[in-house]
């Protein structure tokens, strides 16, 4: 007489689909606005809302979106550790691989350390003072990477990927195209039509900053590091009359300066 041997599956647990649903919906909800955050911060930083609207995108709202995001973020992570079938454990969630962890987890952790990382530098530099500040800052966008593969790998995992496509793409692409933006020359972007470039000959330039309204980002030095320094000191240091080759970084830090503390005069911005 002949035994059949079945594998059974036991189904989850009431307070685990619960966990699993309250994970699945803070990991929606960081998605949406780690994507927002990317799309803000640029829009902010360059200065394109104002030249497509007219108005000012408020800085304010891009640290309002990345605070709502990383929330969101560690309830995503920490929802795991109160699952009874203790499949994750204080490690996995820390470090990437640990006992064998999946490639999904290992870059959703090394993603959302990552922005945790930058959220307190951010706090603590308060948007003052050196390059190596804000260059940091922008590993950002490798950051909302890490974290954009884990949420399309884990939705595919899960079976959610087809529920999730259209809102995934809608959000991402725009935040994908600016992340591309962003890092395109000045000369790209005047032939694009995103930054005004002059015709023929550069005017000669004058260069003026209100120290009043002056906030020392250092992203004028980011955009234009030949003709603009922020010292140790915190004082901005530039020069008043930027060579020809110059004109079109000056013109992108001017429209970059979240303070519009930058003042040109002799060419158009």
């Amino acid at each position: 007489m002949s035994a059949t041997l079945l594998a059974v599956i036991p189904a989850p647990s009431p307070h685990d689909s619960g966990v699993r649903d309250i994970a699945a919906l803070s990991a929606r909800f960081a998605y949406v606005t780690m994507c927002l955050t990317l799309v803000w911060g640029v829009l902010s930083a360059t200065g394109w809302v104002r030249r497509v609207t007219g108005h000012e995108a408020l800085r304010g709202g891009h640290v309002v979106l990345a605070v709502f995001s990383l929330a969101t973020g560690v309830v995503h992570g920490l929802s795991y550790l109160f699952l009874d079938d203790d499949s994750f454990g204080v490690l996995a969630l820390l470090i990437p691989f640990a006992g064998g962890g999946f490639a999904r987890h290992a870059a959703g952790v090394a993603g959302l350390e990552l922005f945790i990382a930058l959220a307190i530098t951010a706090a603590v530099r308060r948007g003052a003072t050196d390059l190596r500040g804000q260059r940091f800052h922008q590993a950002g966008y490798f950051a909302v990477g890490l974290l954009a593969i884990h949420s399309w790998l884990g939705a595919s995992a899960n079976g959610n990927l087809a529920t999730v496509w259209l809102g995934g793409i809608t959000v991402l692409t725009p935040a994908v195209v600016l992340t591309v933006l962003r890092v395109l020359p000045p000369r790209v972007l005047v032939r694009l039509g995103l930054l005004e470039g002059g015709t023929g000959r550069a005017e000669p330039v004058r260069i003026s900053v209100d120290d009043k309204k002056c906030h020392r980002y250092a992203i004028c030095q980011a955009e234009a590091p030949q003709v603009f320094q922020l010292q140790g000191d915190g004082q901005l240091r530039y020069l008043r009359k930027p060579g020809a080759k110059q004109v079109p970084l000056v013109q992108a830090a001017a429209r970059a300066c979240p303070m519009r503390a930058i003042r040109l005069q002799g060419a158009g911005r």
